[in-house]
């Protein structure tokens, strides 16, 4: 078989696939703009929920369970800390009844000390995992070319994992997948400044969300999300506001470095319900995971595997 797309979707199918005793290749054309490269890495099914969307949240359930086990078996660390997801607003903390117990201002300071003073309270979810997501890729293609995977366009039966991409390869997936743009912000800890949280924070400013996920020597920042096709631009706006909001929330990281603005392209579909079946005999998509990407990724590899086997989407 042959997967088209080499993301962190398109990379785990190529994995599960090896080991399960398929006789796989990758064919990924590479883009800065893919998703799995400018990502937060956050794994975080409730905290990351929108309303309506309760069957990705319940998909998201699963793969969370998963990975720890994943993860293992390809060597990546994960952050385990948990997730904080705060609301400077009371419409923002009512936003995040659904993700648990409501947690006062001085509760959620005393599992994040270097919380702003604009945040009145929030929500700890303390089994949310996050990776970060350039470790992972790199380790994905190191696990699959140990387990024989190699790189060619041509198999009998192809998987087409290309993300945002995934609508020029199939005209089933013309009209259904679709680029969601976003602008991430990486920023690099200086000395002097306040090291970075210990938890990832999910935060809603006055209804706009920003999120900020620590790295070791530093944080990721993140995203806006536009619908504006393949737009590559980074727009002043966007990191003004993600930014001005982050530092709301973290007023430490003024002290910090921007290193990074860049934009991603998340692969988005009618209902954000991934696309994860057969297309025709002989193409299975998998695909349109939207903001779940990486969450989803060892989830759809087995539901994928299980298609290859017979199984039913």
């Amino acid at each position: 078989m042959a997967v088209r797309g080499g993301g962190v979707i398109g990379l785990s199918v190529a994995l599960a696939a090896a080991r399960a005793g398929f006789s796989v290749s990758v064919f990924d054309e590479g883009s800065p703009h893919a998703g799995s490269r400018v990502a937060g890495g956050m794994l975080a099914p409730l905290t990351e929920a929108w309303p309506g969307e309760e069957a990705v949240v319940a998909q998201g359930v699963e793969a969370l369970a998963m990975w720890p086990e994943f993860a293992a078996s390809i060597g990546v660390p994960l952050f385990d800390a948990g997730t904080l997801a705060v609301g400077t607003q009371p419409g923002d903390l009512a936003d995040l009844r659904h993700a648990g117990e409501l947690l006062t201002s001085r509760e959620i300071r005393a599992l994040e000390p270097s919380l702003g003073p604009a945040v009145r309270g929030g929500v700890y979810a303390a089994g949310d995992l996050a990776v970060d997501n350039r470790v992972l890729l790199s380790a994905l293609w190191k696990a699959c070319r140990d387990a024989g995977v190699v790189s060619s366009v041509e198999g009998k039966i192809t998987v087409i994992a290309a993300g945002a991409w995934s609508g020029r390869l199939h005209p089933v997936l013309k009209d259904v997948i679709r680029p969601v743009k976003g602008e991430i912000l990486r920023l690099a800890h200086r000395p002097g400044a306040l090291p970075p949280p210990r938890h990832t924070i999910r935060a809603l400013v006055s209804g706009r969300p920003v999120y900020l996920v620590p790295r070791d020597d530093g944080l990721v920042v993140g995203a806006t999300q536009y619908e504006a096709g393949f737009d590559t631009d980074v727009s002043v706006a966007g990191v003004r506001d993600l930014l001005r909001d982050a530092e709301t929330v973290l007023p430490g990281i003024a002290e910090y470095a921007l290193t990074e603005a860049a934009v991603g392209f998340r692969a988005g579909s009618p209902d954000n319900v991934p696309v994860v079946r057969w297309l025709e005999p002989g193409v299975i998509a998998a695909t349109g995971h939207h903001r779940n990407g990486l969450l989803l990724a060892p989830h759809t590899a087995q539901v994928v595997v299980g298609l290859l086997q017979g199984g039913s989407s």
